[in-house]
């Protein structure tokens, strides 16, 4: 991704239809495809764009003020610069799940290191006063499914943001920052000193300008990126109110999955997130599992071979009974697991705990349980 090759006239006349105040993304990607590119409709008469279908006089005043291609030849100068990649919306490595959003930009910034293609990608927000409980939750899930190689998207701000992508970090998953202001700056600025460990696997993308601030429109805005870059969007926690919410109606109105973290009844940090599941606008998740087994995702074979050939060497008796049993049958419930292996019901629970610590089986929705 980032390797987009316009030609510098094109480029610029992007830029210049971006920096055009009433023009938004949905406008623009349908001047652009009526014209047949960016630079096209500059050289159209204004009389002939305003034949199209949905767009008015108020639209497109002033689309051809030369403060627009001023602003946009600034905005080049300053890309090549600072060496900074982009990615258009009519290219291949555009990511694929936004280009399904009709409202995703025509245009993304991007610096990093990061690789979209034929990759499984989740989104993951939450409140910035994230407590134990969020913490704990971010560093297990993402050890969970670390070995399905995600790729983790977040907002790269205080709370769930910067815990689950320095969790994503540690364990070697790919990991984006979506920003919501230019890649000339970092905010918070604290969270400067993580930069650059994200940009050596992963990096940040936006699409406003070097120009833009950090404004509270921005982050909302920004939201929609979060939300359709991705598969699936988990809340891991969000009080009753919160811009972790508004992503996850954004994630909802794209057709994605969400999921959210439940807490106890009385938590303020947990109120969104059960909101959203007594709403049904979100599915339960207690770990990795629920969201591995309703997305329908798959282990790579070869990673998880190998970690059972490195765990099955530990397993005692009752562990490899259960094990086989379990390879052999597929997924199985605890009753089953328990007769058909000829154990009490509360040694084939424990045991089974002590074998998804060891990363060999994994429990499913409905007490289901299945070999890794």
């Amino acid at each position: 991704m980032g390797n987009s090759q316009l030609s510098e006239n094109e480029l610029i006349a992007v830029l210049r239809l971006q920096n055009v105040k009433n023009v938004g993304d949905v406008i623009a990607k349908k001047l652009i495809r009526h014209c047949g590119s960016a630079s096209a409709i500059f050289t159209d008469k204004l009389q002939n764009l305003l034949k199209i279908d949905g767009i008015g006089s108020y639209t497109l005043r002033g689309i051809h003020d030369v403060e627009h291609l001023e602003a946009a030849k600034s905005e080049y100068a300053y890309m090549l610069k600072q060496n900074i990649a982009y990615s258009y919306f009519l290219d291949d490595d555009y990511p694929i799940y936004l280009k399904h959003c009709i409202d995703s930009p025509i245009l993304l910034f991007t610096r990093g290191s990061f690789d979209l293609k034929n990759k499984k990608i989740i989104s993951v927000v939450g409140t910035r006063k994230i407590t134990n409980y969020g913490t704990g939750f971010c560093e297990r899930f993402i050890q969970e499914i670390a070995p399905l190689n995600p790729v983790i998207i977040s907002g790269f701000a205080y709370g769930v943001d910067i815990c689950i992508q320095r969790a994503a970090n540690k364990y070697g998953l790919q990991t984006i920052g979506c920003l919501a202001h230019g890649l000339n700056q970092m905010y918070p600025k604290v969270h400067a000193k993580y930069a650059s460990e994200i940009e050596k696997n992963g990096g940040f993308i936006t699409d406003f300008w070097s120009n833009s601030n950090p404004d509270r429109e921005n982050f909302l805005k920004r939201n929609r990126i979060i939300a359709g870059m991705a598969e699936a969007t988990v809340v891991i926690e969000s009080a009753e109110k919160g811009g972790s919410l508004v992503t996850a109606d954004i994630a909802g109105s794209y057709n994605r999955d969400v999921f959210a973290v439940p807490g106890r009844a009385g938590d303020k940090f947990s109120l969104g997130c059960n909101n959203l599941i007594k709403q049904q606008k979100a599915h339960m998740l207690t770990s990795a599992a629920d969201l591995i087994y309703l997305l329908n995702w798959e282990v790579e074979e070869k990673r998880t071979n190998a970690i059972q050939k490195q765990l099955f060497v530990d397993l005692d008796t009752i562990e490899k009974s259960i094990y086989s049993y379990l390879q052999k049958e597929g997924k199985q419930l605890l009753d089953s697991i328990a007769l058909e292996c000829k154990l009490p019901i509360f040694t084939t629970s424990s045991t089974l705990l002590n074998m998804e610590m060891k990363g060999v089986i994994r429990p499913l929705p409905g007490k289901f349980f299945e070999a890794l």
